[in-house]
């Protein structure tokens, strides 16, 4: 399972490292230690938060987003598998964005729930590109 720093976390998040910093202190972000002692967060937990992070209603939490060159970086929250087709769930920010695409892309780029990756759109065509 693929894990990140704080900083990581905080960037995914659209917060400052300073706020993901706190919100571990306070118990909000689950973390550990690697083997370097440096505090990580699991993938799996930061999908988990990211998703209810944005379903708060604080508003204050929200930093106003805009996209540059419609690239949106995120998390993979869900990857729902179908005999031929796959729907990809990323959440950027308080952003969620859905992306059907073949079974084989998701499998070629290993995407699985915890990972990041950048939704990229064209119109109404999500992409996605494998951090």
């Amino acid at each position: 399972m693929q894990s990140y720093t704080i900083g990581q976390a905080a960037r995914l998040l659209g917060v400052s490292p300073d706020t993901a910093r706190r919100w571990a202190d306070a118990g909000r972000i689950v973390t550990h230690r690697d083997a370097s002692g440096h505090r990580v967060v699991q993938g799996e937990d930061l999908a988990a938060f990211s998703v209810e992070l944005a379903a708060g209603d604080d508003a204050d939490d929200h930093p106003s987003y805009t996209s540059v060159r419609n690239a949106f970086p995120g998390i993979v929250t869900a990857v729902k598998l179908g005999d031929v087709a796959a729907q990809v769930e990323i959440q950027a920010g308080p952003h969620r964005l859905v992306s059907l695409l073949t079974r084989e892309a998701v499998e070629e780029l290993g995407l699985e729930v915890g990972m990041e990756a950048t939704a990229r759109v064209k119109s109404t065509n999500v992409h996605i590109d494998r951090a």
